[in-house]
C-alpha cells in the first residue's frame, strides 16, 4: 500500500480584499503518494497555485487541514516547520537564481543557509550540477545561461538539501517546446532514479501527458477530477478536463439535424482499422470532421469528431458498433 506524501483534508482557503471575500480553495480533499508524479492542472486563475503553496505553508488555509507524512502542517511550530520545509523544494518559472553568484554557488545556497560547512558543500553542488548536466558551468554565472540551463541549476538546488517532494510551480511555461521536454526528462530521470515525490502545478496538458501519473483538475477553485492520467485522459468525466483534453471543435455538421460524435481510442485499439471495419461490417460511412492522437505513458491514444448518418437508425447502428468494440462515445455539439 503506498504511503501518502500529503493529504488534503477538507482544504479551503479565502482571501480578503478592498473589504471583499475571494475563495481561491473550496473544500479540496486529496492524496498525493510517495514516488509519484502528480499533475494539478487547470486554467489562469483557478487556484492550483495556491493549491501548492498551502503544500508548505507558504499559504496559511482557512479551513481544513493539510497532512504531510501524516502531520498537520497547521499545527507545527516555527521551528518544526522549517524543518519540514528542507524536505519540500521548489522550483518556479522564474528559476528565482541569484545573478551575483555563481552556478554553484547558487546550488550551495540551502546548503550554506542550514549550516553545511564549506567543503561539504562544494561537493554536494558538484555532484547535484553533474546530475543534471552542467558541471562545466560550475563556475558561470546565471546572465550566462540559457532559459533551460537556468531551469537546470534551480533543479540541482532544489536537491541539494535532499528533499522528499519536488514542487514545480509552472516550472516550464517560460521554456520552448524542445527545453521543455528536455527539463521533462530531467525530472522523469530524478523520479526514477531517486524515488523523489515531484508535484507540477501547470495549465499545459502536453506536461501532463508526458510524465505524470496521476492528475487532479482544478475549476475555479474546486476540485472537479482526480485519477491515473491515462484514464482521465480517455475519458474524461468534468466540463473542465473535457475542455482541457478535448481539442475544441472547429467543424460545423453538413446538415441542420446533423449530429457529431467524439470517439475516443487508447493503445489497444489504436492500431485497428475501426472505419474502414465499420463500413465492411456495417455498410454504414461516416464523415471525419478532425482526428489526432498523441503519447500518454507511452501509450498511443487518440480521438476522432465524426459526422453521423442523417438517418436515427444507422446513427444507431454506427454507435453500437463503436462502444462494442471499445471505443468511448460522447456527443459533440456543432457549432
Amino acid at each position: 500500500m503506498s504511503t501518502n506524501v500529503f493529504e488534503l483534508q477538507n482544504v479551503s482557503k479565502t482571501y480578503r480584499n478592498e473589504g471583499k471575500d475571494f475563495l481561491a480553495l473550496k473544500d479540496v480533499s486529496l492524496e498525493i503518494r510517495e514516488g509519484e508524479i502528480f499533475g494539478i492542472i487547470g486554467m489562469s486563475g483557478a487556484g492550483k497555485s495556491t493549491l501548492v503553496r498551502t503544500l508548505n505553508r507558504l499559504e496559511e488555509v482557512s479551513e481544513g487541514k493539510v497532512l504531510f507524512y501524516g502531520e498537520d502542517l497547521g499545527s507545527l511550530k516555527a521551528s518544526q516547520l522549517r524543518k519540514v520545509r528542507r524536505s519540500i523544494a521548489m522550483i518556479f518559472q522564474s528559476f528565482n537564481l541569484v545573478l551575483q553568484r555563481t552556478v554553484r554557488q547558487n546550488v550551495e545556497q540551502p546548503l550554506r543557509i542550514a549550516g553545511v560547512k564549506r567543503k561539504e558543500r562544494k561537493e554536494i553542488a558538484r555532484k547535484m550540477l553533474e546530475t543534471v548536466d552542467l558541471l562545466d558551468k560550475e563556475n558561470v554565472y546565471p546572465s550566462r545561461l540559457s532559459g533551460g540551463q537556468k531551469q537546470r541549476v534551480a533543479i540541482a538546488r532544489a536537491l541539494a538539501s535532499d528533499p522528499k517532494v519536488l514542487l514545480c510551480d509552472e516550472a516550464t511555461s517560460a521554456l520552448d517546446p524542445k527545453i521543455t521536454g528536455e527539463i521533462l526528462d530531467l525530472l522523469l530521470k530524478i523520479n526514477k532514479e531517486r524515488g523523489l515525490t515531484i508535484i507540477i502545478i501547470t495549465h499545459e496538458m502536453s506536461v501532463v501527458e508526458k510524465i505524470c501519473n496521476r492528475v487532479a483538475i482544478i475549476d475555479e477553485g474546486n476540485l472537479v477530477e482526480v485519477g491515473d492520467v491515462t484514464e482521465v485522459f480517455r475519458d474524461p468525466q468534468s466540463t473542465a478536463a473535457k475542455k482541457l483534453v478535448y481539442p475544441s471543435n472547429p467543424f460545423d455538421a453538413a446538415s441542420e439535424d446533423g449530429r457529431l460524435i467524439r470517439i475516443a481510442f487508447d493503445g489497444l485499439s489504436s492500431s485497428e482499422p475501426f472505419i474502414a471495419n465499420l463500413v465492411k461490417e456495417t455498410g454504414q460511412t461516416v464523415n471525419i470532421l478532425s482526428a489526432n492522437t498523441k503519447s500518454v505513458g507511452g501509450i498511443g491514444y487518440g480521438q476522432m469528431i465524426i459526422e453521423l448518418p442523417s438517418e436515427k437508425k444507422d446513427q444507431e447502428i454506427v454507435i453500437d458498433y463503436f462502444k462494442k468494440n471499445g471505443l468511448t462515445v460522447s456527443e459533440v455539439k456543432a457549432l
